[in-house]
């Protein structure tokens, strides 16, 4: 009777482009205790890809994420030694020189050139591939200032140069899910229509994705749902995934956080609009039938999810350059500190007029439930808040118009009202984004395997 494949181990060592760096260690030891692995970095959110593009603008070896260093610098010997994959979307707009500088980084510490492959296909950039999102968008794309323009791709490619023997694999835009079903899809050798098994996959890269999130980090309340020891060595989590796609997650050996039903079930169900229509470039997952059952020690079974055909299309973000977002602050503590603050952002809203729609907030008092109207919530009754932040912001596509706004903050000082301090100011340029979907015979994706570096 043939023996049984091993399990497909994965493990995720950050959540997005600025987690924290030292989480990967313990990744990696932990899935070189079990025989090796996949050590995944998810770094990319909608826009992250767009800032990279400008970076690659300006010095054509820029462009990657900048912490590529700290992420994969301490555990490069460990992972090469051990036989742990590296895969990440930390290429972002420059996939080959992240590679370069992974090569780079081997030689610096003496280490045997590792088989490094990147992806390539998700820009869009072709004169007909902007034709078709210009008919996707409409002529406003015309317009527009544009950035970028990136396809999510799916597993296919990562998993294709995994089996021709890549160590490392640096991609730019894909699905994040599809970091893990790459793997799983290398290791068990299924096929790329097996879409129950790729909707199984599927979720335990989505439960991995946000790192931290789903060992208790961003689950945890004080008081409501504590989670022992504190969140200052949370570790990340690492997944089991089996033959047929079932997992069990749990975390790295050695370190804090929780994982139980409830960090899990918040995970799977994040940003999940429709549990039983999960839409991903390699499958739709259906997760309405899935099941959640504690292991103890940290570890947490995941059955029950399936799969549908993948979508005919691929998602597409277009970032372009959206003007100047201005912010600037002030503190009123004390007497009266809420209606001081509530003066001086009524004094702000009336100097600026209709020029410029504000986004006035009172932190400590009102914020969250204000509105971009710059009317802190009028007919409210004004409450008593004794340590008051105001917040004013702006967007224009003027500079000048919206330096009007930090301008105005400033002058409070010994404009009144009485006793505002601590003012900090800022003002960036402006990233907004447009999406749509292209049929997939207009997105050439492939991978390289890069020469190795003499």
């Amino acid at each position: 009777m043939p023996a049984l494949p091993s399990p497909c181990l994965v493990g995720c060592a950050t959540g997005f482009s600025g987690d924290r760096t030292d989480g990967a260690q313990p990744v990696a030891r932990t899935l070189a205790r079990q025989g090796g692995g996949t050590l995944i970095f998810e770094t990319l959110a909608e826009r992250t890809l767009a800032l990279a593009q400008m970076a690659r603008n300006q010095d054509p070896e820029a462009g990657y994420e900048p912490l590529l260093d700290d992420l994969v610098g301490p555990v490069l010997q460990d992972c090469l030694r051990h036989d742990i994959r590296i895969v990440s979307n930390f290429g972002a707009a420059n996939p080959p020189a992240a590679a370069r500088r992974i090569a780079a980084l081997a030689a610096q510490r003496g280490l045997p050139a590792p088989r490094v492959a990147t992806i390539h296909g998700d820009e869009l950039n072709t004169p007909e591939q902007r034709a078709l999102l210009r008919e996707k968008l409409g002529p406003r794309l015309d317009e527009l200032d544009v950035v970028s323009a990136n396809a999510y791709l799916g597993a296919t490619e990562i998993a294709q140069a995994l089996r021709a023997g890549a160590q490392i694999v640096v991609a730019g835009r894909v699905a994040d899910p599809s970091l893990t079903v790459g793997p799983a899809l290398a290791h068990y050798g299924w096929a790329e229509d097996d879409w129950a098994r790729l909707g199984r996959a599927t979720m335990a890269g989505h439960v991995l994705e946000c790192g931290t999130q789903v060992t208790g980090g961003y689950f945890s309340v004080p008081g409501l749902k504590d989670v022992p020891g504190g969140l200052h060595e949370t570790g990340f989590p690492v997944a089991e995934i089996d033959a047929d796609g079932g997992f069990v997650v749990g975390k790295a050996d050695g370190t804090g956080g929780l994982v139980d039903a409830r960090t899990v079930k918040e995970q799977l169900l994040y940003e999940v609009h429709d549990p039983a229509r999960y839409l991903t470039p390699d499958v739709i997952a259906d997760l309405s039938g899935a099941t959640v059952r504690e292991l103890g020690g940290d570890r947490v079974a995941v059955n029950g999810v399936t799969g549908h055909a993948r979508p005919d299309e691929l998602k597409v973000n277009v970032c372009y350059r959206g003007g100047w977002l201005a912010e600037a602050e002030i503190s009123y503590a004390g007497v009266q500190a809420e209606a001081r603050a509530r003066l001086a952002g009524e004094t702000v809203a009336r100097r600026i007029g209709p020029a410029l729609r504000l986004r006035i907030d009172l932190i400590g008092a009102i914020s969250i439930l204000a509105d971009d109207g710059g009317a802190m919530r009028e007919g409210r009754a004004p409450g008593h808040g004794r340590d008051v932040r105001l917040r004013v912001a702006a967007e224009h596509a003027d500079r000048a118009v919206a330096e009007r706004v930090l301008r105005e903050v400033t002058a409070l000082y010994c404009c009144g009202p009485a006793g505002g301090g601590g003012v900090r100011t800022s003002l960036r340029p402006r990233l907004n984004m447009l999406s749509c979907t292209v049929p997939r015979s207009a997105v050439a994706a492939g991978w390289t395997m890069m020469e190795p570096q003499r």
